[in-house]
């Protein structure tokens, strides 16, 4: 398996690879990031073959898409798979705001709204920022924000879309598996085409293995797990390291180390063995990473690239660093 590998993203006509470039970190996320850079990190992306590309409204509060568009302008717009998200709108003086975002354009900010209307909206807003016609992938981010609007409202929204061929694929973005779970049992037939899993399907966090993934694989919902560096902490764990963590608790810390102990004695490098392990669940289509410059888009590519032999996995279990019950994924 290779990151360029282009495969089908489920039961879709949309065509992903099995490498994708999530985009929030080019819109700031917890660090500046220029607008050079920014353009640089996509292009090296799609040098190294990877045409599958996930932003939102809220990261950097349109920044995000807006650097998307303009690093994708001059590209094939065929040949690329482009996800964005609903949910909030970017509106002026939008009070939902999160201090993650180190330099967001200033007089707006990010408005929940999973009405039918509001998500109409919020498709053209960002059509306009990305400079495009239509969307590949349409996510309802964080469905929990408001449950009830998410699964009724955003979702008529979305299914309209999608049969009349604005939008290739439905699909939702979470931080919580549970939620995802939930959200495909309780919307309207025939549901959602895909689910974006943020850090609940890696080393450190398989919650998703409970009841999603196999959901996931029973119905032919593609999964894009994302967060699998889990906030960074197998490629840069050091506490300044720009990430989710102030401080890593101990206990997490302790298995981060004897992850990073067990990738020594084998000989491979942390950051492979997460951005493959998801791979293992056959429900799992494509690996979501981010990245805010050139290096870490090479890093990542060269990671995907390196073997990860059957017997660290076979290691990992007899540690009690992975459940037996784990799939793991072939060499």
């Amino acid at each position: 398996m290779r990151a360029d590998d282009v495969v089908p993203l489920g039961r879709t006509d949309v065509s992903v690879t099995r490498l994708g470039l999530g985009l929030a970190s080019i819109g700031g996320l917890f660090a500046p990031v220029s607008a050079e850079d920014a353009a640089r990190t996509v292009d090296r992306a799609w040098d190294a073959g990877v045409r599958l590309f996930d932003t939102a409204p809220v990261y950097g509060y349109g920044l995000s898409e807006r650097r998307t568009g303009a690093a994708l302008a001059s590209r094939p717009r065929a040949a690329y798979a482009l996800c964005t998200k609903v949910g909030r709108l970017i509106v002026p003086g939008g009070t939902d705001t999160q201090p993650i975002w180190a330099d967001p354009p200033p007089g707006v900010g990010p408005r929940r709204d999973y009405s039918y209307a509001g998500v109409m909206r919020s498709v053209e807003d960002s059509l306009e920022r990305l400079g495009l016609d239509r969307i590949d992938v349409l996510h309802v981010h964080d469905p929990d924000e408001d449950f009830p609007a998410a699964v009724t409202d955003a979702y008529r929204a979305l299914a309209e879309l999608r049969a009349r061929g604005a939008v290739g694929a439905v699909s939702i973005g979470v931080n919580h598996a549970p939620v995802a779970a939930r959200y495909l049992r309780e919307v309207a037939s025939p549901g959602p085409d895909c689910v974006l899993l943020a850090g609940r399907y890696n080393l450190l966090d398989r919650t998703g293995l409970d009841d999603l993934l196999p959901l996931c694989a029973a119905r032919g919902v593609a999964v894009l797990a994302a967060g699998v560096y889990h906030s960074g902490l197998f490629t840069d764990p050091r506490p300044t390291a720009p990430h989710g963590y102030r401080t890593v608790p101990a206990a997490l810390a302790r298995r981060v180390a004897a992850w990073h102990a067990l990738c020594r004695r084998h000989d491979v490098p942390p950051a492979a063995a997460a951005v493959r392990f998801p791979f293992g669940h056959r429900a799992v289509t494509s690996a979501v990473v981010g990245a805010r410059t050139p290096a870490e888009v090479a890093d990542t590519v060269r990671a995907f690239a390196h073997p990860v032999p059957e017997g660290f996995w076979a290691a990992a279990k007899s540690a009690d660093l992975l459940p037996r019950e784990a799939p793991t994924p072939a060499i």
